[in-house]
């Protein structure tokens, strides 16, 4: 309420795997994105940590940073920080076909998915919005006009978290004749398991949005 500078660091995010059926972080985004005035932040690897990190203790009110549990992409770290403006989201890929919306860890499988699916002759655009609160509303908009299809992929609750924000902002802006789906985490506690085998189980994995993106297009898989 009083809008302080306070940064939550939330590591764990989405499913843990080995640390059990008691530490699965999926539910943070949709508990998380109904607090007014809290920017919720998702980076898609290590790199982009630093730089929402470093965004968030600058920010003048309060800030969450949700990252996975486990090792990163192996990207290389290095350079000076950067303050990435609130509420921007980043195009990591164009195309005409569908849109694709990873969020956090999600966002490589996706750009894996979409040179599959290239393959298979579908342009895929991918988005990396990086901002669960607030949204990236210009850039999300423009490209699910252009495309007709979109599919958002989380690591989280599909009730209340990244693809129902998603919704929410294509019924407030009036998109029509969208072909919309949510890949996320079911409306259950989930096991126990690698993380691998329960990204795959939860249908969240690379061939998983593969499978997605045949069905939204009318193709079989």
């Amino acid at each position: 309420m009083q809008k302080l500078p306070v940064t939550l660091a939330i590591d764990r995010g989405g499913l843990v795997g080995d640390d059990g059926p008691t530490h699965h972080g999926v539910f943070d985004l949709s508990f998380l994105r109904f607090i007014p005035n809290l920017v919720l932040m998702a980076p898609k690897d290590e790199e982009e940590l630093r730089h929402l990190l470093h965004t968030a203790i600058l920010h003048p009110g309060p800030a969450a940073v949700r990252y996975p549990r486990g090792n990163g992409e192996g990207i290389s770290l290095g350079g000076e920080l950067r303050r990435i403006p609130i509420g921007t989201g980043e195009l990591l890929r164009e195309g005409k076909d569908l849109l694709l919306l990873p969020v956090g860890n999600r966002v490589y499988p996706a750009l894996e998915a979409a040179e599959g699916l290239e393959k298979l002759g579908i342009d895929a655009a991918v988005i990396n919005p990086r901002f669960i609160k607030p949204l990236d509303e210009e850039l999300l908009c423009d490209w699910a006009q252009k495309t007709g299809k979109v599919i958002t992929i989380e690591d989280n609750a599909k009730k209340g978290g990244f693809g129902s924000a998603v919704l929410e902002l294509f019924a407030k802006k009036r998109l029509h004749g969208l072909e919309t789906s949510i890949l996320g985490l079911p409306d259950t506690f989930i096991e126990h398991g690698s993380q691998e085998q329960l990204r795959q189980k939860a249908k969240i994995d690379t061939p998983a949005i593969i499978a997605e993106a045949l069905r939204v297009i009318g193709r079989q898989g």
